[in-house]
């Protein structure tokens, strides 16, 4: 059974009463929140953190209500390359307007966007005339000179003055984007220095969950952070600035200590002071306060970063990540004193690989193998064969030992196995007929019309959500897909299938 550590409820109300009282200390102006991280479906956050409703961060912003406006940052060369965000699957662009749809979700409306660094770029034309007959309000600010570096002009009519300024209304205007290089810090500086000259004290400051400023810097939650940032380098040090105002020690994040003298200058340029003495004081962020249970999000900090390992070790071999990166996650492992097989699933799927290969078991010699744990603890494992993928026999073996239902019972009848091979073979030209997770799915529903076994097994689906799983190959698209869909919670050997005829391991 999955331990909570974690108070969602206490968070978004500290969250939200800690935005206003931000806003209260503000004599005049607009609160500018530049909001980093995701939105919605946050699944680092609640890996690491069990409790935390991946969708927290929305519900503050819908408690906020009309004390809150918000602007969307897209950078209009990611919208020309059409750059891909890896956890949607989707273009930066057509993020945007599903950002738009989900605070509308939420009862908020979203109705401006801003195109940084826009230089009448083709695609990022065509998309602000999109927007724009959508309804929404699209702005656009030229790429700053000298920024950020030359204060003297960035700080001036020449800089932020050539910026387009982007009426707000709201005491709370939250800034947010598709992801980094958006802009949006230079969004918030902009409006600020806009107001500032319209005689208004505007202010500013950050919104994101790690790492998280009040617990230690060795903290398992904090160090997941710095896995989760591999591939950037990013480091948790201990906030010198914070620590030299107020003899208290703040953890914070490595880019965000270096900016903070030159970002405190140009508040200061810009409002006349910056009332913040470290980077911490700018940020807003209380889920540290949330946490019920230190001992249950160290654990679960400890397994998302072997998670971590594991990804980036797969991300290498695919050509996705850099050595760089993979020398980086395994340093993070060590200082962390974790080894791959302190994740519970790791040990029975190469264990189960290994039975296999003796057994002569797989297809031509390719053999996998997978093992998942269940919601009562018990793991259990599979193979692939003619027929199923490894992940497809997993799902269904999961589900028999769930539900009670015999390991001899077929929940597929043979007649509709024999249809979808037909079909891929025949039909469709495929090489390799197995069924992959995603088909098993659509089998098992089609058999469960008229096999109770089967129905009893579907239903009990959704009581596998979050439930870990570990295969010993990368899996497919297929599977990838149903893994995702179901919710489990995956990590695989950086090993694609190939034919095993020895006991050799990675």
């Amino acid at each position: 059974m999955l331990k909570t550590g974690f108070d969602s409820n206490k968070y978004v109300e500290e969250q939200t009463k800690y935005i206003l009282e931000r806003v209260r200390e503000s004599s005049s102006g607009h609160l500018y929140i530049e909001c980093g991280g995701k939105l919605l479906h946050d699944k680092h956050a609640s890996r690491v953190l069990p409790g935390f409703d991946e969708n927290n961060k929305m519900k503050v912003f819908q408690a906020l209500g009309d004390q809150l406006d918000i602007i969307i940052c897209i950078y209009a060369g990611d919208i020309e390359r059409r750059k891909i965000r890896s956890d949607f699957g989707i273009s930066y662009d057509a993020d945007v307007l599903k950002m738009i749809d989900d605070f509308a979700s939420y009862g908020l409306k979203c109705d401006k966007v801003v195109i940084t660094r826009f230089e009448n770029q083709v695609a990022a034309t065509v998309f602000k005339n999109k927007l724009e007959r959508m309804g929404i309000h699209v702005y656009t600010h030229p790429a700053t000179p000298g920024y950020p570096a030359d204060i003297d002009v960035v700080v001036s009519d020449q800089g932020y003055g050539r910026n387009e300024y982007i009426p707000v209304s709201a005491p709370v205007v939250v800034v947010t984007a598709p992801g980094p290089g958006s802009g949006k810090l230079a969004t918030c500086l902009s409006q600020m220095y806009h107001e500032a000259k319209m005689g208004m004290k505007p202010a500013y400051s950050k919104l994101e969950t790690f790492p998280v400023w009040n617990l230690p810097l060795d903290h398992p939650v904090n160090i997941a952070y710095e896995a989760a940032t591999a591939d950037i380098g990013d480091v948790n040090l201990i906030d010198h600035f914070h620590l030299s105002a107020y003899n208290k020690i703040a953890v914070n994040y490595s880019r965000d200590l270096e900016a903070f003298p030159l970002l405190a200058r140009i508040l200061t340029r810009i409002t006349g002071e910056c009332v913040y003495k470290s980077p911490t004081d700018m940020g807003v962020n209380r889920v540290g306060f949330g946490i019920t249970d230190d001992d249950v999000c160290r654990e679960a900090g400890k397994q998302e970063i072997i998670r971590r390992y594991f990804q980036i070790r797969t991300d290498y071999v695919s050509g996705r990540e850099e050595k760089e990166t993979v020398n980086r996650i395994s340093a993070i492992m060590d200082r962390a004193g974790l080894k791959p097989e302190d994740r519970s699933v790791v040990e029975p799927a190469r264990e189960a690989l290994e039975k296999a290969i003796e057994e002569g078991k797989g297809k031509n010699g390719t053999v996998c193998a997978a093992a998942i744990e269940l919601p009562d603890g018990r793991i259990v494992t599979a193979h692939n064969s003619i027929t199923l993928h490894a992940c497809s026999a997993l799902l269904l073996n999961a589900l028999k030992a769930m539900t009670g239902i015999r390991k001899e019972k077929d929940l597929i009848s043979s007649s509709v196995i024999n249809s979808i091979t037909a079909m891929k073979r025949d039909i469709l030209s495929g090489k390799g007929v197995s069924m992959n997770l995603d088909e098993i799915l659509i089998a098992l529903a089609m058999s469960a019309s008229e096999d109770e076994d089967a129905r009893k097994a579907l239903e009990a689906l959704p009581l596998l959500k979050n439930a870990e799983v570990h295969l010993t190959h990368v899996p497919s698209n297929g599977d990838i897909s149903g893994l995702r869909k179901l919710g489990l919670i995956y990590t695989s050997e950086p090993k694609y299938p190939g034919r095993n005829t020895d006991k050799k391991k990675d």
